[in-house]
């Protein structure tokens, strides 16, 4: 799924008070076993540059060119206390820029989460730790009856324009036709806001959209939206996401076994809870783990 700008999530206002009720974040010793396994320029600086593309909330909610919020945030805060160094943020501009950043050595890493896909894992590696479902945004009580995407039919969906779960609405709407109901009216909007705008003033009957940003716009809307659909497939296959690291690297491997240990502690658990993605947690995290196509 697209990522969200910069400009959408101060537009909604959006502001880490989402998570202000969690309870605290465990503080890491560092792991001196871990910390020598690192690269030694990245030894030699104490410190990794992690690139991002723009807000992608919950996750990533960036408030300057080097500061960041979100789960992410504090899963980078974790990795960097857990290896001894210190991970800074870098913003650049499209999904490209990221890639490009962390082949040419200018980035260490993107802790993401990052679309897992199998073409991209011949350029880079993934070290996965959430997996993502595609689902609806729906005004409250669900009036619309939408819970899957068998119940389209006829109705107003709003989705990203370009996007892959436009692609599977559009494939929908055919098997309905197919199936002698009614199309599904496809509503193709350029952002996340006018989406969401569409479905608070009942101009769509529902945004289909990935479920960790949508959770978090849901819980901006005044109890306006709910979610539907949760957890379900939805037209997709598996979706992976998570941390981009250079192909075949060691980082990678130090990398793997630092979300390894975050996992065994607690805190990454005690990270997902906090920022409500407690249905996109993984049991345990790994490599390149998608194998086909996600849609």
């Amino acid at each position: 799924m697209k990522k969200i700008t910069t400009a959408i999530a101060l537009a909604l206002g959006l502001t880490a008070s989402f998570a202000q009720a969690a309870d605290a974040i465990p503080s890491q010793k560092v792991d001196q076993a871990l910390h020598d396994r690192l690269p030694a320029e990245i030894k030699s600086a104490g410190k990794m540059i992690a690139v991002n593309n723009g807000s992608f909330p919950p996750y990533e909610i960036v408030n300057g060119p080097h500061s960041m919020d979100g789960a992410s945030a504090d899963l980078a805060n974790a990795l960097g206390q857990l290896l001894g160094v210190k991970i800074e943020h870098a913003t650049v501009s499209g999904l490209s820029g990221v890639l490009t950043g962390i082949n040419s050595g200018r980035y260490q890493l993107a802790i993401g989460p990052i679309g897992d896909y199998p073409d991209r894992q011949e350029k880079v590696d993934f070290i996965d730790f959430v997996q993502e479902f595609v689902v609806f945004g729906v005004q409250k009580g669900n009036p619309a009856k939408i819970n899957g995407l068998e119940d389209t039919c006829g109705k107003r969906i709003a989705v990203m324009a370009a996007g892959s779960a436009e692609q599977v609405i559009r494939k929908q709407s055919d098997a309905c036709v197919a199936a002698g109901k009614p199309a599904v009216v496809v509503q193709s909007f350029t952002d996340q806001p006018s989406s969401i705008l569409a479905v608070r003033s009942k101009r769509s009957d529902a945004f289909f959209s990935s479920q960790a940003p949508l959770t978090y716009f849901v819980e901006q809307a005044n109890g306006q939206l709910e979610l539907s659909g949760k957890g379900q497939k939805n037209g997709f296959g598996d979706i992976f996401q998570g941390t981009v690291v250079p192909k075949g690297s060691e980082l990678g491997n130090v990398v793997l076994d630092a979300y390894k240990e975050l996992f065994s502690n607690g805190t990454y658990a005690a990270i997902m809870k906090k920022w409500k993605l407690d249905g996109n947690m993984l049991q345990a995290p790994g490599r390149n783990l998608a194998k086909g196509a996600a849609k």
